[in-house]
């Protein structure tokens, strides 16, 4: 299991537990589907735990199955589920507002 170096900021500011691990890497990614062992691997959580957690997202339908290649099914986060469709706005505004929060607030005064 390889360690991420920084946190993101989801993970900072709602905690650093496997699922919301899974959580980051799958919204971070949302675009592309990945096979369970990569969405383990990438998201630094262990197999095992991976494991017990993975049924779960598949049961309510977090996670959909999206082909079969060889032996392994690849699985994209459902961005029409009721609760990701909420939590997505709410990543970004935490990924855009720690990006905004190091420039120069607009004034009057720095305004021309």
């Amino acid at each position: 299991m390889k360690k991420k170096k920084d946190k993101s900021v989801f993970l900072e500011y709602f905690g650093d537990t496997p699922q919301l691990r899974i959580l980051d890497f799958l919204i971070e990614n949302h675009f592309f589907d990945y096979p369970m062992t990569e969405i383990a691997k990438e998201s630094n959580v262990g197999y095992h735990s991976f494991q017990k957690i993975f049924p779960i997202f598949i049961k309510s339908k977090i996670l959909i199955k999206t082909r079969r290649i060889g032996k392994s099914d690849y699985y994209q986060l459902n961005i029409k589920h009721p609760f990701t469709k909420q939590l997505l706005p709410v990543y970004w505004s935490l990924i855009k507002g720690e990006i905004l929060k190091d420039e120069i607030p607009i004034t009057k005064d720095n305004y021309k």
